[in-house]
Formats: C-alpha cells, sequence, structure tokens
C-alpha cells in the first residue's frame, strides 16, 4: 500500500472539496459549522442521540447505482467522508424554494422552536428518497421508526408525522441524483487515502508534542491486514458511532488510525455454509442496519431488537462488527449472535482467518481473545433449523434509541415429546460481558418443557449472574427481569396453547409495518 500523503476530497454543494490541514479527527458537524459555515445542522448532545445534526451521505453501490444514508454528522470523522457526497439541509431548498419536505413541515405547523428541524427534515428526505425509489409509501409507525433518532424538545411529534405523511401528497421533489453520482464517480479515480494534517490549525497534544496523527483508508482486506500488521497500536475505526464519543466526550487522543469503511469486501452479507452447513456471512463493515435486516431475515422474532438498537442515524453509519468488536457488556448484537450459534472470523497478515465460537471471544470486561495483530472480519452463523424458537427481550427505560438494562435472547429445541435437546440463553446486561446462563440452561437441557422446568432455570439465574446496579437498573431490578423474561419465553412457547405475541406485550409488533 501506497504511503504517500493527499488531502480528503469529497461531493458538497455541487462541487469537490479539498481539506487540509485540520486534524483528522475533526468531526463533519465541527467542520460544516466552523470552516464551511453551513450552519443549518446543529449541535445537541454531540453523541448521535438528538439527530439536530442529521446529513445525508452519499456513495456509489458495486453497479454504479446511488445511495443515500442520514447520519449523525457529530460522530463522524471528516476523512471518513473521502470518496462521498455529503448533503445538508442547505442542500434541500430555502424559504423561497422549499422542497416538498420542507414545505409539508410548515403546511403541518411541525416546526416549533427549529432547532432540530433541520435534522428532521433531512431524516425525512431520506425517507421520502427510498419509499420514491420503491415505488411505495410508509404507514404512520414507518415514519416514527425513521426519525426514532431525531427528538423534538418541543414534543411536536403529531404534527411531523402529519408532515411526514404530506410530503407523498406534493409533487415529488427529489435530490439531483445525476449530479451527486457524476461528482462520486470524478473522486472514484482518487488513491487510497493517507492522510496527516501538515500544519493543523487546531492541534491536537500528540501534535503539540511533534507527533502527527495519521488516517489510514485502506481499501482491501489484504492491504488492512498488512496495515494492522504494521501498526498494531494504531486505533480501529469504522462506523464512528463509539470512538466518536471518545474525542467528543472524553477528549482523548486517538493517535494514528485505521480506518475500515473503505474496505468494500469488509461490507459484504452473503450466504455462505460451513462443515457442510448452511450459514449467513456478515462482513465486519456491514452496516448495523443492513447486518439486522439480515439476521431479521433469518430470524424474524429479532425484527423488534433490530428496530430498537438505536435509531437510523446510527443504524446506518455504525457496524456489526464494530458492535462486537468494542465488547460492551449492554451491546444488544451480542445476545442475537451467540444465541444463533455465530462465530467470529479473526484475520491477521501472517496467521491469516482463525475462527472461534463468539461467545469464547469475550474474556472478562474489555478482555477478548484478539491478538494485537488481528482484527475482526466477519460474524458468520448457522441457518436456523424450523424446530429452533427464539425469543428476543429488550428492556430499557425508553423504548426507541436507548440502552439496554437487560437484554435476552433465548433459543430453544424440543423434541417430538417436548424435552428440551438444546438451550441457548443469552444475556447483556448482566454480567461483564455478555455470556450465555450456563446453569440456566442446564436445569431445563434434557427435561420435560413445563413451568417447573422454567422456575428451576429463573433460580439458576441467580447463581449464572450477580448484575451490577448502575443508572440504568439495579441488580435487584435485573435479576428479577431477566427471570421473568424465562417465563415470557415459556409462555411464547409453551407445548400446549402457546400465547401469541400481541399477548405478550403491550406493544403491538406486528403493527410497525416494514421497515
Amino acid at each position: 500500500m501506497s504511503t504517500s500523503t493527499r488531502n480528503i476530497r469529497f461531493f458538497h454543494r455541487g462541487a469537490i472539496r479539498t481539506v487540509q490541514d485540520l486534524p483528522p479527527t475533526t468531526t463533519v458537524l465541527e467542520w460544516l459549522r466552523e470552516h464551511a459555515h453551513c450552519t443549518g445542522s446543529k449541535e445537541g448532545c454531540a453523541e448521535g442521540d438528538c439527530g439536530a445534526c442529521t446529513v445525508l451521505l452519499g456513495e456509489l453501490d458495486a453497479a454504479g447505482q446511488l445511495q443515500l444514508r442520514n447520519v449523525n454528522a457529530c460522530t463522524q470523522f471528516l476523512p471518513s467522508l473521502d470518496g462521498q457526497a455529503l448533503l445538508t439541509v442547505e442542500d434541500l431548498g430555502s424559504s423561497a424554494a422549499p422542497k416538498a419536505v420542507q414545505q409539508a413541515m410548515v403546511e403541518c405547523h411541525a416546526s416549533q422552536c427549529g432547532f432540530c428541524t433541520p435534522g428532521i427534515v433531512i431524516s425525512l428526505q431520506a425517507c421520502l428518497e427510498r419509499h420514491c425509489e420503491a415505488g411505495t409509501r410508509p404507514s404512520r409507525q414507518q415514519l416514527a421508526d425513521d426519525l426514532a433518532g431525531n427528538l423534538c424538545r418541543c414534543t411536536g411529534y403529531r404534527p411531523i408525522l402529519d408532515a411526514g405523511q404530506r410530503m407523498f401528497e406534493l409533487p415529488a421533489q427529489r435530490l439531483d441524483g445525476p449530479a451527486i453520482a457524476a461528482g462520486l464517480r470524478e473522486l472514484q479515480s482518487d488513491a487510497p487515502l493517507h492522510y496527516v494534517a501538515a500544519n493543523p490549525a487546531q492541534p491536537s497534544q500528540n501534535q503539540a508534542q511533534g507527533r502527527s496523527d495519521h488516517f489510514h483508508a485502506p481499501r482491501s482486506v489484504a492491504e488492512l491486514a498488512q496495515l494492522r500488521a504494521d501498526k498494531p497500536q494504531a486505533l480501529l475505526l469504522s462506523g464512528g458511532t463509539d470512538i466518536g464519543l471518545w474525542h467528543n466526550k472524553q477528549f482523548r487522543d486517538l493517535g494514528d488510525i485505521i480506518y475500515l469503511g473503505q474496505v468494500a469486501e469488509l461490507r459484504q452479507i452473503r450466504a455462505q455454509a460451513f462443515e457442510g452447513r448452511p450459514g449467513l456471512w456478515i462482513g465486519a463493515g456491514a452496516s448495523l442496519e443492513a447486518a439486522w435486516a439480515a439476521l431479521a431475515e433469518l430470524a424474524p422474532n429479532l425484527r423488534e431488537l433490530w428496530l430498537r438498537f438505536a435509531s437510523p442515524p446510527v443504524r446506518q453509519a455504525g457496524t456489526l462488527g464494530g458492535n462486537i468488536a468494542n465488547g460492551s457488556p449492554i451491546g444488544d448484537g451480542a445476545p442475537a449472535l451467540i444465541a444463533l450459534g455465530a462465530d467470529i472470523v479473526l484475520r491477521s497478515a501472517q496467521r491469516g482467518q482463525r475462527r472461534l465460537p463468539l461467545q469464547d471471544f469475550y474474556l472478562g470486561y474489555q478482555q477478548k481473545d484478539l491478538a494485537a495483530d488481528e482484527f475482526v472480519e466477519a460474524l458468520h452463523l448457522p441457518r436456523p433449523t424450523p424446530d429452533l424458537q427464539l425469543q428476543a427481550y429488550k428492556i430499557s427505560k425508553r423504548y426507541d434509541s436507548d440502552i439496554s438494562a437487560v437484554c435476552a435472547v433465548l433459543a430453544l429445541r424440543l423434541d417430538d415429546e417436548a424435552r428440551v435437546t438444546e438451550a441457548r440463553f443469552a444475556f447483556g446486561g448482566m454480567a461483564a460481558i455478555v455470556k450465555r446462563a450456563a446453569r440456566a440452561e442446564a436445569a431445563v437441557l434434557g427435561q420435560a418443557w413445563n413451568e417447573a422446568a422454567v422456575q428451576r432455570a429463573a433460580q439458576a439465574l441467580a447463581q449464572d449472574f450477580q448484575p451490577l446496579s448502575d443508572l440504568r437498573a439495579s441488580s435487584t431490578y435485573r435479576l428479577r427481569v431477566a427471570q421473568n423474561l424465562l417465563h415470557k419465553l415459556w409462555l411464547a412457547t409453551r407445548p400446549d396453547e402457546p400465547l401469541p405475541a400481541p399477548e405478550l406485550s403491550v406493544w403491538q409488533a406486528q403493527e410497525r409495518g416494514a421497515a
């Protein structure tokens, strides 16, 4: 891989923009407001929760078609824009010539204080583009799902949803896709990005001490593996939905960064067998949105967990591989994958691929079976057989866009006599790592699947976990909830008269429609 440096280049406001001499950790939001003077995007939380800074990113897929995704500008580092298109509320129109989305917001009185309105408009425009392309219209619940990452501090959600429906009744006014695609094609001939600010206007602590921070963006797995071998101390960056907060909230100097977002191979999701069994390969760079969509197709009962995982802008930016590699004990991806029997595929330049069961990857809090020169290449899981019964539960203070107090994904197989032949009870939020409840599983394995077995499993959970207490929940609450979720599993899967999903939830999941 070439070590020559070049400047950051991306398409913005109808032209190719070139950026130099800014630290690699300059966020897209900082650049917009302080350097491009596009102040429509606002800073609210600076951690990807409120959506006031939502922007659209555009890129060409393998077929050369323009793909748009709405993301939070506050957690994206500027070099990650290289080769892409950046669109903000300024690209949509003005008070003199508003786009349909903006006109609908006005007609429905959907903007009150106005602070969060630009981010809401961007998310609605993304929704409009997607449905116009598909020839469909969203339900009101689908609109609410699309806006789950956009807070309205004035609580004007009803008129905002009215505006979302109204925009489809106005003449369609889409973005100038051909012009954006032409700009992106012009950027395709650029060499892989290796960026270092020669004379940073805002030096980091490292740069002030005479050390430059480099940003590498390899484009192949082989290049990535070699970079990882050469720079084992460099930080691996993918979606930035966690690492962006290290910069914004903890003010860390991140040092050298190896960016995975340009490695097309890592974004692949494909059917792939292993040891003769059909399975699904999810590249570590696949977005959370794409990965969860594939998981929900594989196991439909994961659909609600998908829609409640963070928000659309976070899911469009973040990756499932990053969620797993981060090793958070409250990450919602690991319980689902462990319950489905997933393997994690690791790679290094010297030793090639190494795979192990995901449940064995986590050794302790923030400790993983990962060598200094290795990186996560993919997650691979077997295709569930029809006899697998799987239920997924997320307990949090808010229904949408919240961190789990407890996340449980519970898988069960019964034989013809309703005896348990396999149990995989994976819990997040209950320990220093996401892990299976081994004693609870042992309490039901080989036993008749009845309420007595469930009660034994619930009692065994007290030996499996000693939950912590924090702002989200007390240890007592967490244990009681986890025990109750086992009982809820029983009600959904009991051999005689299992209860349908609407009777087990205050939320009518079937009313949410397709995402």
